[in-house]
């Protein structure tokens, strides 16, 4: 067990040394690792835990071997140093703590430990020229930065702390573990207490502070419009379009003309309509639906075509692959292309002849494809639904479309039975909404809620997705494949795997981890936890023990989905990669060769590089409101799940709010705990109380941070959790 303090035992036994080959890997290792530093051979012996004369022997006669060996030299006064050429590393910054960060190289498996001390100015995410300089107790290599080879960013946010003659900017970011100094003439009109985006005009080094300039204000902290425009501005996503982009979208006409509508599939008599969340303006895709005399259904699924009014070389086009992707903050959208086309042109609006990308499937009634067919096509959508209205058609079989909509369900509901047949794995994760008032202020927190209607136009697109990377994939025979941008996702990785299933086993739940197996364990683990507390802690973290989906132009297996290949087709207004997906498409079936494949792979990393940060900035602008929202309550006792247990607090998700804290270990005065790291638990050293991973419990708001976007909890007079007596 690790302790919260250091506490003074006993004097410890002189380490006895078993051999000389052990010995002398033992004292090669410390002088490899201390390169460019002497060492005595009382050093040594220090080294390695054991001071006596016999060591000392054995330790100049292991030296004379390495000296024979040219593995060491000798240096004045009797010391030894490593001949080992000092190994330069590059890698990018992970600033975890104050105290210290880890160096990621793409080139090796683990990471380098540098202090912070040792990190020469460096920032998180910047990228470094480290050297190892040793190893520690525990086998990690340690290093230290010897050049930073390129800032991460020059610009940070964070809130204005101001004096008479000075100011410091606190930075929002957690992995930014100093203030910078701003002079008086350098705040640009900023007051105490501001948010700010400041520009740093000196690094500083471990006796000096950065120094910075404030280039805009964002308003005062707390606010909702300047947190929200905080998040944006660390993420770095753009507030506003360019002009010279908004007035080339604004110059294209909203004719469509009739060259071109003779040259696409004329679908605009079949039945047709959209499905969407009741506040959506962008509508980029419908359905259409119609009953062929052999009794099979033609069911098409209609994308807009943005290729149509994005084109090479355009602004346009830089515009949408700078971005990548739209934004979904907790208030606000922050699109991929400007309202004009997100909102207007490409938008399958009722009512109005549209140009669609399709893809056109004849089904019978158990879901078995008999034709396909892909290409352009004009649409007429004839009603918009939101998912409300479809789930009470479904409900009631009363209302627009109930014939359509019920045969498109039932059709729905088999696609889904092969799919979970082949293996595909039912996330079904607990998302929250809020409820915000005229100013943005969260009034409440609503768990979404999916129904059929959801699934419906979910297993649709998939179809649409899947069929159009089997297309392409299999058009061509052989090992010359056609260059064509995939969705990839790896198998899960197996210690992420195992460390999820002990952590389903504190709740009862048993994890099957083996490759074949893991499917089906996962389904059948998500099937037993529906409507239990613990569902969303498990759902989450399952979620998180998954790969990374991913971008590339490499087909391969979806393992969460089940499908050999996937693309992403249906929804090119908000992303990138789906207008990617849509050019290929085109040029392979007017014949073209395979494109350049390390041009796209390039897109297909800056799309997924995009798509993280997107993700990052929304769980920050929903992690912003559940701060917010739990600030409003701090009297108020709250059922919740242990989640985490580490050296420093115990994470808590609250049941209700979906939101996670802290209790700080600091904070816990009725006794000394200690962290069992191995157990996942802490246990009390008097009243041996234990503190488990997956324990009920009761928490009560004790302090938020909005800058830092965290909670503070404490555990109430009354709270459920284990007082197991330790054996």
């Amino acid at each position: 067990m690790s302790k919260k303090r250091n506490k003074k035992g006993p004097k410890k036994a002189k380490r006895i040394i078993k051999s000389i080959p052990e010995l002398k890997q033992e004292v090669l290792q410390i002088l490899d690792y201390n390169l460019h530093k002497s060492f005595t051979v009382r050093n040594i012996a220090k080294a390695v835990g054991s001071n006596t004369a016999e060591a000392k022997r054995l330790i100049d006669k292991v030296l004379v071997e390495l000296l024979k060996e040219g593995r060491i030299e000798k240096g004045s006064r009797a010391t030894y140093v490593s001949t080992r050429e000092p190994e330069f590393i590059i890698g990018k910054v992970d600033h975890v703590n104050p105290r210290m960060a880890f160096i990621i190289s793409d080139d090796r498996e683990t990471d380098i430990i540098v202090k912070s001390d040792n990190l020469k100015g460096a920032f998180h995410k910047d990228t470094v020229k480290v050297v190892v300089t040793k190893k520690n107790r525990d086998g990690r290599e340690e290093g230290k930065v010897i050049e930073i080879v390129e800032r991460a960013k020059t610009q940070f946010v964070g809130r204005i702390d101001k004096s008479v003659r000075y100011a410091f900017m606190i930075p929002d970011s957690r992995y930014i573990h100093t203030d910078f100094f701003i002079n008086n003439d350098k705040l640009g009109g900023a007051q105490h207490q501001d948010k700010v985006i400041a520009e740093i005009k000196s690094w500083g080094d471990i006796n000096r502070k950065p120094e910075a300039k404030v280039i805009k204000v964002l308003g005062k902290a707390g606010e909702n419009e300047a947190e929200i425009h905080s998040i944006m501005a660390e993420f770095e996503l753009p507030m506003e379009f360019p002009e010279a982009v908004v007035r080339e979208s604004e110059k294209i006409s909203d004719q469509l003309p009739d060259k071109e509508i003779s040259k696409r599939r004329d679908m605009r008599s079949t039945t047709t309509f959209t499905i969407d969340p009741e506040d959506a303006k962008d509508f980029d895709d419908a359905i259409s639906f119609k009953k062929l005399d052999n009794g099979h259904f033609e069911i098409g699924i209609h994308i807009a075509d943005v290729t149509y009014y994005v084109q090479p070389g355009t602004l346009l086009e830089e515009e949408a692959y700078f971005r990548a992707t739209s934004v979904y903050l907790v208030d606000r959208t922050i699109p991929m292309l400007p309202e004009r086309l997100s909102n207007g042109l490409c938008s399958l609006r009722p009512n109005e002849d549209k140009f669609t990308f399709s893809a056109v499937f004849e089904l019978d009634e158990n879901g078995t494809i008999h034709n396909e067919w892909f290409g352009r096509t004009i649409t007429h959508s004839d009603r918009r639904f939101t998912y409300e209205d479809a789930q009470a058609v479904l409900e009631t079989g009363i209302g627009d479309h109930a014939e359509e909509l019920t045969t498109l369900n039932a059709i729905a509901k088999k696609l889904k039975d092969t799919r979970f047949k082949h293996g595909a794995i039912a996330f079904e994760s607990v998302e929250v909404k809020f409820k915000l008032d005229e100013k943005g202020k969260p009034l409440g927190v609503i768990p979404k809620v999916r129904k059929d209607a959801h699934k419906l136009v979910e297993e649709y697109m998939l179809l649409a997705n899947r069929k159009v990377a089997e297309f392409i994939a299999t058009k061509k025979k052989g090992d010359q494949k056609l260059t064509f941008v995939y969705r990839q996702h790896d198998y899960p990785d197996p210690e992420k795997l195992s460390t999820f299933s002990i952590f389903a086993k504190r709740f009862g739940h048993e994890l099957e981890i083996e490759e074949k197996a893991v499917a089906k364990s996962l389904n059948s683990l998500m099937n037993e936890i529906q409507g239990k507390p613990e569902q969303n802690v498990l759902e989450s973290l399952a979620i998180r023990s998954m790969a990374k989906a991913k971008y590339t132009t490499k087909s391969s297996f979806h393992f969460g989905l089940a499908f050999q290949y996937y693309t992403h087709f249906t929804s090119p207004i908000r992303r990138y990669p789906d207008v990617m997906v849509h050019r290929l498409l085109q040029h392979y079936l007017d014949q073209g060769k395979s494109v350049n494949a390390e041009e796209f792979e390039s897109k297909c990393l800056h799309s997924s590089e995009m798509e993280k940060r997107a993700s990052d900035a929304e769980r920050a602008s929903i992690k912003y409101k559940q701060v917010e929202f739990m600030a409003s309550v701090e009297d108020k006792a709250f059922d919740g799940l242990v989640t985490g247990v580490t050296e420093w607090g115990i994470f808590v998700e609250i049941i209700e709010t979906k939101c996670e804290g802290m209790v700080r270990l600091v904070d816990m005065t009725d006794d000394y705990y200690e962290f069992d790291e191995k157990n996942y638990r802490i246990i009390g050293q008097n009243n041996k109380r234990m503190i488990t991973l997956g324990d009920p419990c009761t928490v009560r708001v004790k302090a938020t941070d909005i800058d830092k976007r965290t909670i503070d909890l404490e555990f109430c007079e009354k709270e459920k959790i284990h007082d197991d007596i330790l054996k």
